[in-house]
Order: C-alpha cells, then structure tokens, then sequence
C-alpha cells in the first residue's frame, strides 16, 4: 500500500509530513520505558509483514497488520510505522523517502481511527475477537481510502488507479481481520496485561 515516489504534488507531501510529524511526536511522548521493546516488536513484525508486495498502478497491495499496532500502540503506531517504513525505503526503495510521511500518515491514522473505535469492546471477552476483527479489517480499509484520497489530490488521474487499489485490497480486508482477531485473542489468553488498559 506504497505510494511511490514522483506521484504526489508539493502540497499533498508537505500536508502529509507535516501530519506526521505531529502524530510522531504525540506518539513519542506516549512511550515509556516499559513500552520500548513492545513498540520495537510490533515495528519489525509491520516491516517483515509488508515485505512481499504485488504492485498495483502507483502503489501495492501487501500485509500491513496496522490495525494490530494500532490496537496495541494507540498513538505510539506513528513512530512505528514511520521507522518500519524509512528501513523499507532505505533497504529495499519500498514507497520513497519523500512520499514517507502520506505513506505513514494513510497506515498509522488508520489504524489509530481503528484503536479509538474499537477500545470500548476490547475489554469484554465476549465482544473481543468481533472487534479485533474489525480492527484489522477497517485499518486496512481506511488506509487504502486514505491513500486513495492522497492520489485524487495529487492528480484527478489517479482517482481509477486509486479506486483499484481499494478493490485489490478486499482480500487483504478480510486476511488482515482474522490475523488482528486471531493476534488478540491469544494475547488475552496468554498475557492479559497488555489488554488491560482497554475500558
């Protein structure tokens, strides 16, 4: 779900950076010590998961498990996301340097819209696995329309390249709820603790 560099017009980059920039810092101040490690693990699961794409027009279609962050990190999947995907731009020119900041901001506001919808359900074993499985499945949901909007923006053009890449990634959808649904229904069952933030 790349965009890659030399699609997007100056303002659309500038809007995006600076977004993520803000996201970034608020997500930065919401890790403490203990969450170091935990917000490290999540970061190189999200860079392992999207490592095998297939491109589609301007863009690609992979696993993201942003809604997973998002669930576990709440703001602190803004860093995450923005150094899994710096390393991806770097090591492997996955997306680009200057579009990093529409490509974080389109996976981590997501899967943060996702966290705030789904935290009042978490917290009951009996709507649990539901809203995980939301989680995933509408993180990955938003993003592709996010990212949609980013490329309308950016040139009228795109906006078929862009409605295709929301279809190509309904696979993903589904893929994504059953992992995040799966994902945290065994944290619940083997490490509650993590859960137990959610009210």
């Amino acid at each position: 779900m790349h965009i890659s560099e030399g699609v997007l017009s100056a303002p659309v980059l500038i809007t995006g950076g600076a977004l993520t920039a803000i996201g970034t810092a608020i997500g930065l101040k919401s890790i403490d010590y203990d969450r170091v490690m935990p917000v490290a693990i999540l970061t190189a699961t999200f860079f392992v998961a999207s490592l095998i794409h297939v491109p589609i027009g301007p863009s690609s279609v992979h696993l993201v498990l942003n809604g997973l962050l998002g669930i576990l990190l709440g703001w602190a999947c803004f860093p995450a996301i923005l150094i899994a995907l710096l390393l991806q731009a770097v090591f492997f020119q996955f997306g680009g340097i200057t579009v990093i900041g529409v490509n974080t901001l389109n996976m981590a506001a997501s899967a943060l819209a996702c966290y705030y919808l789904v935290r009042p359900w978490l917290a009951q074993p009996k709507t649990r696995a539901a809203a995980a499985f939301i989680a995933g499945f509408g993180a990955i949901l938003l993003a592709a329309i996010f990212m949609a909007a980013s490329l309308a923006l950016a040139d009228i053009g795109f906006l078929r390249a862009a409605q295709l890449s929301i279809v190509a990634n309904l696979p993903v959808m589904v893929i994504e709820g059953f992992i995040t649904m799966f994902t945290v229904t065994f944290i619940a069952r083997v490490h509650p603790d993590i859960l137990k933030g959610y009210k």
